[in-house]
């Protein structure tokens, strides 16, 4: 007793090899996965075919189809040789072959597999021959199943390789599809939708991403081509680029490198994306990302030549992290608002790293942060011990106060201690309104330069040198570039 998994190939009978064939037109129990297939209508008409078509139409989901296909097939195979076919290949997006190999093997159950094509053939044979593209499949092609990727937050694909999808089999599995795909490509570009690859009415679209969803044709036999976007867009383009740089025949400055050298163009990279987050400029952010992308690159690609970690090590780290930090999202932990997370990534953060009891609240804290990140940290961990004000009107007490004590101050060093109290203050009141200190000031200063760029512009227009005017005239162009400014 045992199965024997056939594949039926991508198309009709023709497409069946010699063994096949065999197998198929001489087996007294013939199993299907679907009898949508039409390999199927070509067996010969004394071969009993018993498909599986009815689960899909009495089940919610595949999931629970394909276990019932499962059970059925190794109930059958316990008493007779069976054979069971699937379109394609049986290696190729068949979910109950898998499983069926899987628990066939613990209960001792012999299975044999009759080789065929699969869909990927056609597919690239229609490419070839019926659009533009020219694709090699050794050259790095990827195949998928569409189910997959749309049950994916994020395509896990290489946007800068070709992409064959199959069980694109309906309109809202299609359009699903797109939505997903525009994650990574625009909406404007240029795919092939291939219905019934390598078979007499085969029938190749050219559309638009965007456009996939809307074509008439889509049937069960249905795969999408997409090529890779015309500039290199994965990491590992960034990676090898930089590899290249480093390598005997790059570049003497990157070569001269060393990680230390890079600290100070990191920190301006990252000035500048905080300028650029600042201002709301999604071109200037988009670059500045790509500069401290940049950074990080290279000093992952120094760290690989000596030996210490390499990108993948860096990626797979912080993705490990976050997955770890994250159990009310990848595991069984609750978590019923943003402060519960904080604290849950808190314990789990001290429990990695063996964090020893402490007798203080402000241990390991992150001195490299600005002063006014810094001082809200410390109010942020001596309030969760209740050092605080019980109100908001305290905080305003305390601030004129200290502004009574700065205006009474007499030496330099005086007013040095007085006026950090009051901006302590003032970051200990941001925290009462909810408003990241950091965040306003930088939101200020932009604010400022703005303005005050305008009122250059203004004293210009009117052939005025701002170092001459009076404190009065001066004035009166801030408030009028201020006005102008809110139009």
């Amino acid at each position: 007793m045992g199965i024997t998994i056939v594949r039926l190939g991508p198309g009709d009978g023709r497409y069946l090899t010699r063994e096949a064939w065999e197998v198929l037109s001489t087996t007294a129990h013939l199993f299907v996965r679907t009898a949508w297939h039409p390999a199927v209508a070509d067996l010969p008409a004394t071969v009993q075919v018993a498909s599986f078509d009815h689960l899909y139409e009495a089940a919610d989901d595949f999931t629970t189809v394909y276990a019932q296909i499962v059970a059925h097939l190794l109930a059958e195979g316990r008493t007779a040789d069976i054979v069971y076919a699937v379109p394609g290949h049986p290696f190729m997006g068949e979910a109950t072959v898998t499983a069926l190999i899987g628990q066939a093997a613990e209960a001792g159950m012999p299975v044999r597999v009759v080789e065929g094509l699969s869909f990927v053939e056609p597919m690239l044979t229609a490419v070839n021959r019926q659009t533009e593209w020219v694709v090699d499949g050794m050259e790095g092609v990827q195949v998928c199943d569409a189910l997959d990727l749309v049950g994916q937050d994020y395509p896990r694909l290489h946007a800068d390789r070709p992409v064959l999808v199959g069980q694109v089999y309906s309109r809202e599995v299609a359009s699903d599809l797109k939505l997903n795909l525009t994650a990574v490509y625009p909406d404007e570009h240029p795919i092939a939708l291939i219905h019934g690859a390598g078979g007499t009415a085969e029938q190749v679209e050219r559309l638009c991403l965007y456009e996939i969803d809307r074509s008439p044709h889509i049937t069960h036999l249905t795969s999408l081509y997409v090529p890779p976007l015309p500039q290199a867009s994965d990491l590992t383009a960034l990676a090898e680029a930089m590899a290249t740089l480093r390598g005997p025949h790059g570049c003497p400055w990157d070569q001269e490198q060393t990680p230390q050298s890079l600290r100070s163009g990191l920190l301006e990279e990252v000035s500048e994306l905080l300028v650029a987050l600042d201002e709301d400029d999604p071109e200037a952010i988009c670059e500045e990302l790509g500069d401290v992308l940049l950074h990080v690159t290279m000093q992952a690609q120094m760290a690989a030549e000596e030996g210490l970690f390499t990108l993948s090590e860096v990626i797979g780290g912080i993705h490990s992290k976050i997955v770890r930090r994250h159990p009310h999202v990848w595991g069984d932990v609750q978590a019923g608002d943003s402060e519960q997370v904080v604290q849950n990534w808190a314990a789990i953060k001290a429990q990695e790293k063996g964090a020893k009891p402490s007798n203080s609240v402000l241990e390991n804290l992150p001195a490299t942060l600005p002063a006014l990140a810094y001082s809200q940290k410390i109010q942020n961990r001596v309030r969760k011990v209740g050092f605080d004000w019980v109100a908001i009107e305290g905080v305003y007490e305390k601030l004129q106060e200290e502004i009574a004590e700065l205006q009474a101050a007499v030496t330099p060093e005086e007013r040095t201690l007085e006026l950090g109290d009051i901006l302590f203050v003032v970051v200990n009141l941001a925290k009462w309104l909810g408003v990241e200190a950091e965040i306003a000031l930088r939101e200020a200063n932009v604010r400022f330069s703005g303005r005050f760029r305008l009122v250059e512009e203004l004293a210009a227009g009117r052939g005025l040198v701002l170092s001459q005017l009076s404190e009065p005239a001066l004035t009166a162009l801030w408030l009028e570039a201020k006005e102008n400014s809110k139009k």
